[in-house]
């Protein structure tokens, strides 16, 4: 089970100039304060299951989560990692359908839940929210449809060199040495569902990016090490 954590104040949210409320006036956020519950969860817990009805939307304050469906087979297909400023169950909430996926934690994580009655009413009352959630899903939207040409155009490395500078892009730490570390730990199965290949794949494709100096490892953090290398495995032009 989830832990109900002291509710931190949106306004000192370490997220929140990223979150669909940054907008907000200083009364406005703490109308959402009241109306939210934050909870911490553990690696491996569950936020909300495929096929369940959605009560509400669910804000990221830290860490990451792994949004994923499973099929009839019982395989996982991770649809995308999201983080802090990130929202979740928004798209089935507001469609009024059954959620088409699962949200798993990956790291620890504190999520504020507001209810859906709330939601629809802070709505109404303040444009902004609705005009951030509208980007956050023309970005989702986007994200989908460069994914999905990518895997039906680009090899498994070129997949795999991709997601890694996407990875380098959102969570990349520049170190003194000049590397750059991944603040984000996934396993093996984990990069090969993203990718859609076999696990086997992309064991030893990560085992060619070390050999040619592109990554580093140490347990399981890994660091960009030559991203221009990197770019060009993924025929990307950054």
């Amino acid at each position: 089970m989830s832990k109900i954590s002291h509710n931190i104040q949106c306004e000192n949210c370490p997220s929140k100039e990223s979150g669909i409320f940054c907008n907000l006036e200083r009364m406005a956020l703490q109308e959402v304060s009241q109306n939210k519950v934050m909870n911490t969860y553990k690696r491996g817990q569950t936020i909300f299951f495929q096929g369940n009805p959605p009560f509400g939307l669910y804000c990221i304050s830290n860490g990451k989560i792994k949004v994923y469906k499973t099929g009839n087979d019982g395989k996982e297909t991770i649809l995308r990692i999201v983080g802090p400023g990130d929202v979740l169950g928004h798209r089935s909430l507001f469609s009024n359908e059954n959620y088409n996926a699962t949200a798993t934690v990956i790291e620890d994580t504190q999520v504020c839940f507001i209810d859906k009655n709330f939601i629809h009413q802070a709505l109404k009352k303040e444009p902004s929210i609705a005009l951030n959630l509208i980007e956050k899903f023309s970005r989702e939207m986007g994200t989908a449809e460069a994914r999905s040409a990518s895997i039906s155009s680009k090899s498994t490395r070129e997949r795999l060199a991709e997601l890694l500078l996407s990875f380098h892009e959102s969570y990349g730490v520049a170190e003194k040495d000049g590397r750059t570390r991944l603040d984000i730990k996934l396993s093996r199965e984990e990069f090969a569902s993203i990718v859609g290949a076999a696990q086997e794949t992309v064991i030893r494709l990560f085992s060619d990016f070390k050999d040619e100096g592109v990554i580093e490892q140490e347990g399981k953090i890994i660091f960009i090490t030559d991203k221009e290398k990197l770019l060009e495995i993924a025929n990307l032009d950054y």
